[in-house]
């Protein structure tokens, strides 16, 4: 399989905007216009409504007609629920700020957050999104088995991208990203992707995902436009669509046991 590379720009809404497109500006000249994934959030934190027929909505769907691919992600991009194992609580604490969205939500919740902002969001760019990548790449058992329960063609997750519909693996490999929240993360995911440029190997499904707050912080753009740049004389940039047709690369996702909301709940 020829190796290529993915790349995608995260918690796209109405309040990132300006961001986005500096991050836009910063990958293109790797890229190429519009070859790139970018993950939408139909309202970030509650504070930042996409609204069908805004100038936003409008670029959305300019996006998506020029071939940017359009994920959901999440909802709200905000965990306002409480984790009852240690595992849950310490990936909630100290995998993201409180941004977890989809780890500890019940399947119903779930279920409905992801078939309202699908359909949203396909009412805009008026064709079927890309998937679903959980904010922070972070998902519950109930949230696996309503991600696949609504039909979403991809998903990823920090190691791996994956069919929902039946657990086949289509990539697997770490997402080089980076974080701007604090000094120490900082340092530590330029040391992540410095060690990216020079060590990681040409494979098919290489992923590279840049956020809003990247652009805040000088250092971590130029490492952004040196990785990127790097990783694509590497191996072409791809589109995540180009994984549907590659056979299973390991083994499939574990299937999750749930309790499915009948026919007429999820129709409501």
């Amino acid at each position: 399989m020829p190796p290529n590379l993915l790349v995608s720009i995260h918690d796209v809404g109405p309040s990132s905007e300006g961001a986005t497109d500096r991050l836009r500006d910063i990958l293109e000249p790797a890229t190429g216009e519009y070859r790139y994934a970018m993950l939408v959030v139909p309202n970030h934190w509650g504070r930042a409504p996409i609204v069908a027929g805004s100038p936003f909505a409008s670029r959305l769907r300019d996006w998506s007609d020029r071939g940017v691919e359009i994920f959901l992600h999440g909802c709200y991009h905000r965990d306002d629920t409480s984790h009852d194992s240690a595992a849950a609580r310490w990936k909630a604490k100290r995998m993201t700020a409180g941004e977890g969205e989809f780890l500890g939500l019940d399947y119903q919740t779930a279920f409905n957050r992801m078939r309202d902002g699908r359909d949203m969001l396909q009412d805009i760019i008026g064709k079927p999104v890309a998937g679903f990548i959980a904010p922070a790449w972070l998902y519950g058992p109930d949230a696996l088995a309503a991600m696949a329960d609504c039909g979403f063609a991809l998903a990823e997750d920090h190691f791996r991208v994956w069919k929902p519909s039946d657990g086949t693996i289509v990539a697997r490999g770490p997402v080089i990203t980076w974080a701007s929240r604090t000094r120490m993360r900082q340092a530590s995911s330029l040391a992540v992707a410095a060690a990216a440029r020079a060590l990681m190997p040409a494979r098919r499904g290489m992923r590279l995902a840049v956020h809003p707050g990247d652009v805040t912080v000088p250092r971590l753009v130029d490492s952004i436009a040196k990785t990127v740049r790097a990783l694509a004389n590497r191996a072409p940039i791809g589109r995540y669509a180009d994984l549907l047709g590659t056979p299973t690369v390991s083994n499939a996702v574990p299937e999750i046991n749930r309790n499915r909301l009948s026919s007429t709940e999820t129709s409501n």
